[in-house]
């Protein structure tokens, strides 16, 4: 199993970003894929999840009605839209496999993010 991030950046305050996952190597399409993150001098922790069969999400308190995870139209990518994202978004982000709020074990490379104030 193999999982890809791409997209971080730099925005200002207020701003949005997207980062994508791709991934490859599960043996159904039934999975569940979500995003961490991992702030300088703190715990990494969990973002979102979601279950590509049925849809079926999980958001940290911190990002609810801000972050938006979803399938893409091709089912190996998954997206993570970050809107009116704060300074405290500020961190390195990683997909990885998981269920709710906890990882399942399988991690992809970081992707950072800094949102500017």
């Amino acid at each position: 199993v193999q999982l890809q991030a791409s997209g971080g950046g730099l925005v200002q305050a207020g701003g949005s970003l997207r980062v994508s996952c791709t991934v490859s190597g599960f043996t159904s399409d039934t999975y569940t894929v979500g995003w961490f993150r991992q702030a300088p001098g703190k715990e990494r922790e969990a973002v979102s999840c979601i279950t590509q069969s049925n849809g079926r999400t999980f958001y940290a308190d911190s990002v609810k009605g801000r972050f938006t995870i979803s399938p893409g139209s091709a089912k190996d990518t998954v997206y993570l839209q970050m809107d009116s994202l704060k300074p405290e978004d500020t961190a390195v982000y990683y997909c990885a496999t998981c269920f709710g709020s906890a990882s399942l074990g399988y991690w992809g490379q970081g992707t950072q993010v800094t949102v500017s104030s």
